[in-house]
């Protein structure tokens, strides 16, 4: 228990549930890995809490109406903004640690920078804090505003729709996804559809 001495009970926690997402490596390879997240997670919720919280407030204020016309709820944004900082953060370094991953496979096995970057946008659902309607930047392909980044307060529904669809199916959603041009533009599809 040494390793979590410096941490408080929630960084304790989001230490052992992180720790367990690291199942290819060895114990102590993901206790590093996931402390080194979480460490980074903490220090940017630190720099994070010197913004003028007024400002914060005005800016998620002019976006909200954009977010809710992409699907999301009173609930989504209860969820998220509910959440700790740090919890908060950590959740988006999980998901940037399983699409570097898969991005430095694919270039192991031969694919160009170009192409193992579509192959993220492909296989992962991207998300923003900030406005949807911004066209993503320094992506390997044109995007359609189907493509663009989803609002961050959709990732708990998202995720909930995807495991399910993966329980009850898992070749199928694969199978519905080559009809799309990234996995945003297959989920805005199924928020349209009312399926998320």
């Amino acid at each position: 228990m040494g390793l979590f001495n410096n941490y408080n009970e929630i960084e304790k926690q989001l230490l052992e549930h992180y720790t367990q997402f690291f199942t290819t490596m060895s114990l102590p390879d993901a206790k590093k890995t996931a402390k080194d997240m979480l460490n980074k997670a903490i220090e940017e919720s630190k720099e994070a809490r010197n913004l003028n919280i007024e400002k914060v407030a005005e800016i998620f204020r002019k976006v909200l109406p954009v977010k809710r016309a992409e699907g999301v709820k009173d609930e989504d944004i209860r969820w998220w903004w509910n959440l700790n900082d740090v919890e908060r953060k950590m959740m988006l370094k999980i998901d940037e640690f399983y699409k570097l991953t898969l991005f430095m496979e694919a270039c192991k096995n031969g694919k160009s920078e170009q192409e193992a970057g579509k192959m993220m946008w492909e296989a992962h659902p991207m998300y923003t804090e900030g406005d949807p309607n911004i066209k993503p930047e320094k992506i390997s392909f044109e995007p359609k505003r189907e493509d663009y980044r989803l609002p961050i307060e959709l990732k708990d529904r998202v995720n909930r729709y995807i495991e399910k669809r993966a329980n009850e199916d898992p070749e199928k959603i694969k199978q519905d996804l080559k009809d799309f041009s990234t996995f945003n533009a297959f989920i805005r599809k199924e928020i349209r559809a009312g399926n998320i």
